[in-house]
Order: structure tokens, then C-alpha cells, then sequence
């Protein structure tokens, strides 16, 4: 063989390599936002496959116990229990009435295992430019003549 075939194979396995890398990347970090009615149709699939699921924080279902905290998802007129054992804190935004996602796979129990919690991003509170916060009395400018 030539230094040219060699080379040529050789960046061959390179380029082959770095794609076969950034596919399974991906496949394995693909998850789909789900609402929990979807979840309940996805029968044994949401099982074995790990999606993300969506709805409001149940008002008092917040348990903490140890490295665990188990809440309830609400959407429309279906509730969903969530069992958080993750790593990570869990988000400042996350409490009662909090729109959150959770990442995870459903249980043989009928509860969500989750492995990942997102909370509504902070910017919904954040006030408009021009605008004063929630609760702050801005007194009234005279008109000047």
C-alpha cells in the first residue's frame, strides 16, 4: 500500500468514528415532552423508554424524605405521582402550583422515576422594562405644566 491509501483509510476511521460518536450521543440524550394523558397511552412502551412529562405541582404534595422528595403532577384531570432521586438540587422554582418537567422512566407502580426535575424558568416573573414588581407602589408623577 501507498502512504496515500494508508492516510486515506486512516481518516476514513477518523471521520467514521467521530459519527458513530455524535449518533449515539444523541439517540441516548433524545427525550420527548410528554403530557401525562400521552403517558397513559403509551402503555408498556413508558416502561422501557425514557421520556419527559409535564404538568402543574399538586398543591401540598410535596414529600421530602431523605435524598428522596415525591410530589404529584396535575394536568387537566389527571394526576401522576413523581419520585425524585436525583443528583442534582432540586430547582429554586420548583414548589405548589409550579409548572415542571420530569425526566425519567414510569415504574411497574404506576409512579414516575425521575432522574432529572425542571421548574418554569424564572424570566415568567421577571418584570416587563417600564414595569414595576408585583407588590411595589409606584407613586404617580405629576404632570408638569
Amino acid at each position: 500500500m501507498n502512504k496515500y491509501t494508508k492516510f486515506g483509510a486512516l481518516i476514513v476511521i477518523i471521520v467514521g468514528t467521530l459519527i458513530w460518536l455524535a449518533t449515539a450521543g444523541i439517540q441516548n440524550s433524545q427525550t420527548y415532552y410528554k403530557t401525562i394523558s400521552e403517558l397513559d397511552t403509551m402503555g408498556d412502551k413508558a416502561h422501557d423508554s425514557r421520556v419527559r412529562v409535564g404538568g402543574d405541582v399538586e398543591k401540598g404534595s410535596i414529600v421530602r424524605k431523605a435524598d428522596l422528595v415525591e410530589f404529584t403532577l396535575v394536568q387537566d384531570t389527571r394526576h401522576l405521582k413523581v419520585a425524585y432521586n436525583g443528583k442534582e438540587p432540586l430547582p429554586d422554582t420548583f414548589r405548589d402550583g409550579a409548572q415542571a418537567l420530569a425526566d425519567g422512566r414510569l415504574g411497574s407502580d404506576g409512579v414516575f422515576h425521575a432522574s432529572q426535575i425542571q421548574a418554569k424558568c424564572a424570566s415568567k416573573y421577571a418584570t416587563k422594562p417600564g414595569q414595576a414588581p408585583e407588590g411595589l407602589k409606584v407613586p404617580a408623577r405629576k404632570a408638569s405644566i
